[in-house]
């Protein structure tokens, strides 16, 4: 064979070999895992009270009850979870416009459950 020959052929195989490589190895390192935010509820706040997203990020919301059962609720986002009394539940969500959204607990709770309420600021 002749050298020009040669590497044509181990470029193209290179070339063959990069593109198979690339094809099983690029879902997995472009599909990231989502950003798991810990959230927790208690009398009569929720811990961070504020949290950034970014729009189209998928997140997963591991949200905990520290003492009794909770709402999680917004409207805009498509929440309504329940928290149980010191227990925790998974939620995942992918924000999709941009903006400011209140996030409250709609399950009574005790006199300050008024109060009880974050912010999902997503960017």
């Amino acid at each position: 064979m002749k050298t020009k020959t040669k590497r044509v052929v181990i470029f193209l195989g290179t070339f063959a070999l990069s593109s198979m490589i690339a094809g099983s190895w690029a879902p997995s390192a472009l599909a990231q895992d989502p950003q798991v935010i810990d959230i927790t509820a208690k009398r009569f706040a929720f811990s961070p009270n504020e949290v950034h997203l970014k729009a189209g990020q998928p997140v997963t919301l591991h949200l905990v009850s520290e003492d009794v059962t909770h709402g999680f609720f917004s409207r805009p986002l498509g929440l309504d979870e329940t928290i149980p009394a010191k227990q925790s539940v998974d939620v995942k969500l992918t924000p999709r416009t941009p903006g400011k959204y209140s996030i409250i607990c709609d399950n009574f709770c005790g006199s300050g459950h008024g109060n009880m309420k974050m912010t999902f600021v997503v960017e």
